[in-house]
């Protein structure tokens, strides 16, 4: 553990986040934001351009000031210190890799200033190297390396100094689909092994499924809702979550029961009593089944307007009562183009959203 952990009582390393607020001139960015980030957690901070999770991630890095609110990592108040005085480390979107040094020398760089003995800033940076797996390309300088390579590098240069918190604002945005795919497993798995604290801001939302252990996901400068990636995807609360994280059919409901609703399809059985009179419902499309009967609960009728294939999977466009309803199928099932469907909503799978 770094030096400046020790002024750290109890080794309680937990991120604390209590009001934090913050305006560029008129425009509120950040409408008290509260959180509790523990030790060894990789956090995502979800949103679309604009709702404030860069901000955020500046101001726990200090390179913005909050309006109002307090940042604590443990009982460390984070506010008191410039940004290279906290335990924390950023990893950029463009790297900043200088590229007048070596491979070796970006990674060093951080340890020579801050005056580390170069026998163990030796041992350290090819430490570090061997982890993530530059080792080979040391002596090489960023602009003879891949993409890849260089984020390899700009983890490793932000890793060695051992961060308590290490920040990671959209990393692997740059990079090729294929290339970041891999990559999004290595970030995972590299969290695991230093069980830092990882807090990372995209705007991929199957990005931030793959590596969290919590996503939180932001609107308008506020959290709407957080949790593991099951539970925000399985059951967003409002339509923002259940269309920004992944697809989502959405139903304009009313309520006709205790636990039904009458949609423009039909009647549906759900899983619960809405609150509302009058409100939404969602179903995401692989929870729909494709049936040539109506005997199931919730089956509405329709007919198949187009048909994709998208290898792993059919996706379907199937016309019922006038709206179009998102389906993804099996690759085995085969449904052909004006082909009449029923298609069954399980009311466990039907989210009964708060707007």
């Amino acid at each position: 553990m770094a030096e400046h952990s020790k002024i750290i009582s109890d080794g309680v390393l937990d991120l604390h986040l209590s009001g934090i607020q913050k305006s560029f001139g008129d425009h509120q960015v950040l409408r008290g934001i509260s959180m509790d980030i523990p030790d060894g957690e990789f956090v995502t901070l979800l949103g679309p351009s604009g709702c404030g999770k860069t901000t955020l991630l500046r101001i726990i890095a200090g390179f913005e000031s909050a309006d109002q609110g307090k940042v604590l990592l443990g009982n460390l108040d984070l506010a008191r210190l410039p940004p290279h005085k906290r335990p924390v480390n950023t990893v950029f979107q463009n790297y900043a890799i200088f590229p007048h040094l070596s491979v070796f020398d970006n990674v060093a760089f951080g340890l020579h200033s801050r005056k580390v003995p170069a026998a163990e800033i030796k041992s350290r940076v090819l430490s570090i190297m061997d982890l993530i797996r530059i080792g080979d390309i040391s002596h090489r300088h960023p602009l003879t390396l891949s993409g890849g390579q260089r984020q390899r590098v700009a983890l490793a240069r932000a890793l060695v100094n051992e961060p308590d918190v290490l920040l990671l604002d959209e990393p692997l945005s740059a990079i090729d689909a294929s290339l970041r795919h891999d990559l999004q497993a290595e970030l995972k798995s590299l969290q695991r092994r230093t069980t830092i604290t990882f807090i990372l801001v995209t705007h991929d939302q199957d990005e931030a499924i793959a590596v969290s252990d919590r996503i939180m996901v932001m609107k308008d400068g506020r959290i709407e809702q957080q949790g593991s990636p099951e539970d925000v995807y399985e059951r967003p609360v409002s339509r923002f979550v259940a269309e920004f994280l992944g697809h989502a059919n959405i139903l304009k409901a009313k309520r006709v029961g205790k636990s039904l609703a009458q949609t423009s399809l039909g009647n549906l059985h759900l899983p619960s009593e809405p609150t509302w009179m009058e409100g939404t419902i969602a179903i995401r499309p692989e929870d729909i089944e494709v049936r040539t009967d109506d005997r199931a609960q919730n089956s509405l009728p329709g007919c198949v307007q187009e048909r994709l294939f998208r290898g792993d999977h059919w996706e379907l466009r199937v016309d019922s009562s006038g709206q179009i309803i998102r389906v993804i199928t099996a690759p085995d099932q085969i449904h052909e183009i004006g082909q009449k469907v029923f298609l069954e909503m399980p009311a466990d799978d039907l989210q009964v959203l708060r707007d």
